[in-house]
């Protein structure tokens, strides 16, 4: 799988599928990608590789962990394209909107994480069979969360 920034500048390649698919509903996510959610294509950093361009760094220390994520952009047109994390460093989350075929991977509920959802935006969808987390799969002690698990579609901030 190829992505790539607006202007081109910066390709990549990702091989394979994604470890797994997180879609994160928290206020970071929603600030960077100006959206309601960020749908995040976990791969090993082994499996990825920068095919043309520099990108530039921004640092933010995450609200939940503390640790640091490396968020890596074109300079030339501002797209952001991919996230280090400090805290797992042998991975490398692709916006999914920057693959050139952003329907190119399996993101089916049994999948994908959807975290965060405590801070999902009003009338938000999350679909029968989805995996629901308040915050992060992982408690700072590392320790996982047990996920909610839906059977039927459930529309945030909203009363049917």
């Amino acid at each position: 799988m190829q992505g790539r920034c607006l202007c081109g500048a910066l390709v990549y390649e990702a091989e394979g599928q994604p470890s797994t698919v997180t879609v994160c509903h928290c206020r970071f996510c929603q600030r960077a990608t100006g959206g309601a959610y960020l749908v995040d294509a976990l791969f090993k950093r082994a499996r990825f590789r920068i095919l043309q361009g520099t990108p530039r760094v921004y640092d933010h220390r995450s609200e939940g962990s503390g640790n640091l994520v490396h968020i890596q952009f074109c300079e030339a047109c501002g797209t952001k394209l991919w996230l280090e994390f400090q805290r797992w460093p042998d991975l490398v989350g692709v916006y999914a909107g920057t693959l050139d075929d952003p329907n190119g991977f399996d993101r089916s509920p049994a999948r994908t994480h959807y975290i965060f959802i405590d801070q999902a935006a009003d009338w938000t969808v999350m679909p029968a069979g989805a995996r629901l987390y308040p915050g992060d799969t992982t408690l700072k002690s590392g320790d996982r969360v047990v996920p909610l698990c839906l059977t039927e579609p459930r529309v945030s901030g909203h009363s049917t």
